[in-house]
């Protein structure tokens, strides 16, 4: 998709021109069509026995799954027109996802019924999430709110790259904890293990005694698989996400003084990711916001949506409509601004094309502006050949250089 042209006033007539004739109709009807989604599923999830009947609760994870499979269908379309595009539009991902996600709840809950099940709980908790977001998502056809979600978008495009050199980081430091803090005897949660293993979670964890140091523990509490969260890789990676946020908590059961190998990982940790890479995260942040033009990002998407309708929800008679896709479209626009934009034009030199030239003219003369683009043809040559005589009198000069000194060489 060509971004120049919503730089101009004509791709912003032509977003709102198709907006206005068909786009918001089509826009509401996925909308609603939505939005009796995540009522139906959200109502059958959230509201309990005594307020809602297990009947009544099936037939809306029934209608769910309808519904699910209607956005589905055509999310699908999407994929097979342009494998690569759609993989590479971030929202096309979180849409089929939600969508595939409770569907997929839906029927599992038909299935087994089962309300204590702790598989279908964390189901039904991650498909109200994503489909909440989806619904949050909808508002980005609107300008007031498309700003921001064009903004997320293009900045996370541009600290991509950096984000997964941050994360190989993080793995490489969650890595020589692991190793560095793994038990290296065998231990079990469930039995009480003695052994001299520092990093055993029954030596980790906390002990209390009458008070005299040298009595053996009155109790000792039983430790778990958070007591020492670096006996699984995957709780280790965790624990050092916690320690990024600055909670060192999974780390404060072993002394310092007497793991110098720890505390340095720790000061390293903190130097080259929470303070180096922190601070160079939210300064490519702010470049990236400063140098992306956040309208032209949204009217992109704006554009993105309506492609979508156009595409996957017209009926191939209603794209050949006249009144919907016409050859050429007429706008309204006010003279000073018009004159405004372009003189801008004219000052970076964007005004002389060879397409439209008698409407150029016809503009210029309607809005009284002095332009004359063949004596800015015959200046920017003028400047060429100056620039070009600089060159060879600049190497003539340095041939002179040489000669002077071998002259006084000799």
């Amino acid at each position: 998709m060509n971004r120049n042209i919503y730089k101009t006033w004509n791709g912003e007539a032509l977003i709102n021109f198709k907006w206005k004739a068909y786009g918001k109709y089509y826009y509401a009807m996925i909308w609603i069509l939505f939005m009796v989604l995540l009522g139906c599923f959200t109502a059958a999830a959230t509201i309990s026995q005594q307020y809602i009947s297990e009947e009544v609760r099936q037939q809306l994870f029934i209608i769910s799954i309808i519904l699910g499979f209607i956005h589905l269908i055509f999310e699908i379309r999407q994929f097979f027109y342009n494998i690569i595009k759609w993989f590479y539009n971030f929202w096309n991902i979180f849409d089929i996802i939600a969508y595939v996600l409770s569907i997929y709840t839906s029927i599992y809950w038909l299935q087994t019924n089962d309300k204590n099940n702790n598989y279908l709980i964390q189901l039904l908790s991650f498909s109200c999430l994503f489909l909440d977001i989806k619904f949050l998502l909808f508002f980005r056809a609107f300008e007031y709110f498309g700003v921001y979600f064009a903004i997320i978008i293009s900045v996370g495009k541009k600290i991509f790259s950096f984000l997964i050199v941050l994360f190989i980081i993080i793995i490489s430091f969650a890595h020589a904890f692991y190793i560095l803090l793994l038990p290296r005897s065998e231990f079990s949660l469930e039995h009480n293990t003695n052994n001299d293993d520092p990093n055993n979670p029954w030596n980790l964890a906390s002990s209390y005694s009458d008070g005299n140091i040298n009595s053996k523990p009155l109790m000792l509490q039983i430790p778990d698989k958070n007591t020492n969260m670096f006996i699984d890789i995957r709780t280790s990676l965790f624990a050092i996400y916690l320690l990024l946020i600055g909670d060192s908590s999974a780390l404060s059961n072993w002394p310092y003084a007497d793991n110098p190998s720890m505390a340095i990982l720790i000061v390293l940790f903190s130097l080259l990711i929470v303070v180096y890479l922190m601070n160079l995260l939210i300064g490519l942040l702010n470049n990236a916001i400063e140098e992306d033009n956040n309208r032209v990002s949204y009217l992109i998407q704006k554009a993105e949506i309506l492609a979508e309708i156009e595409l996957f929800y017209l009926l191939p008679h209603q794209r050949r409509w006249h009144t919907w896709f016409p050859e050429v479209i007429h706008y309204y626009a006010d003279a000073d601004k018009a004159r405004m934009e372009i003189k801008r034009l004219i000052e970076k030199n964007e005004w002389d094309t060879k397409e439209f030239t008698d409407m150029r003219e016809n503009l210029l003369k309607m809005l009284k502006i002095k332009h004359n683009a063949i004596d800015n043809e015959v200046i920017l040559k003028k400047l060429e050949n100056l620039e070009e005589l600089e060159k060879t009198h600049d190497k003539r000069f340095e041939k002179l250089d040489k000669l002077l000194e071998e002259i006084h060489a000799k």
